[in-house]
């Protein structure tokens, strides 16, 4: 897995995913890098990024029978994942996203791709408050699948609503495991391995303990 999250960190870096300097995040926190999925913005960044995807997922032992990525930036991760696990795995898995408004016309429903079935693995870049990992659940859920488990790009590690990691309390919350491709504490370790990164260390680990989590499980 440490190989994993080190390619994963090398691709963010290279696509300009995985930022550093001062940024005001959603929270209202100042952080002092950020993580942008939406800039692995081409076909070999987004095929490598499945390729990572399917190897945390299959590290992890995750069973599934469906992909499904919340809509907006889930829906090309989801298509990444399906790609991914075809080229490493030779596993031809379906994926579905759902719309933002039900279609009432053509084939309607709430949501676009192979039919919500059996186990269900959630896949999206980081989570905040939640809120996603929720609507994806119900949307689930409504169409009498499980949700087997959620698969993210990057767990900040920070606190939640109380001394948990907000990935830790979506897997509490949903009873579900959690895994990520990379974590806040790899990057640590990965800007102290990473010749021209080692800078941005000491302000992340400033960071962390201001507002990391005290359980990240």
């Amino acid at each position: 897995m440490n190989d994993t999250q080190d390619a994963f960190f090398d691709l963010a870096v290279s696509c300009g995913a995985l930022t550093f300097g001062a940024f005001t995040l959603k929270s209202g926190r100042q952080s002092p890098y950020f993580f942008n999925a939406a800039a692995f913005a081409s076909g070999r960044a987004l095929t490598e990024l499945g390729r990572l995807y399917a190897r945390a997922a299959e590290a992890a032992g995750l069973g599934y029978d469906v992909i499904f990525g919340p809509a907006y930036k889930g829906i090309p991760l989801a298509v990444a994942l399906a790609s991914g696990l075809a080229l490493e795995y030779g596993r031809d898995t379906p994926y579905c996203f759902n719309r933002k408004e039900a279609k009432d016309h053509g084939e309607g429903g709430v949501t676009v791709g192979a039919p919500l079935r059996g186990r269900v693995l959630v896949i999206d870049d980081v989570i905040s408050a939640g809120t996603s990992i929720a609507e994806s659940a119900r949307i689930i859920a409504d169409a009498g699948a499980t949700l087997a488990g959620v698969v993210i790009a990057l767990d900040r590690e920070e606190r939640g609503n109380g001394a948990q990691s907000a990935a830790a309390e979506v897997a509490t919350r949903h009873h579900v495991p959690v895994v990520s491709l990379g974590r806040l504490s790899g990057l640590l370790a990965y800007l102290g391995r990473r010749q021209g990164l080692g800078q941005y260390r000491e302000a992340i680990a400033d960071y962390r303990a201001r507002y990391g989590a005290s359980t990240t499980d």
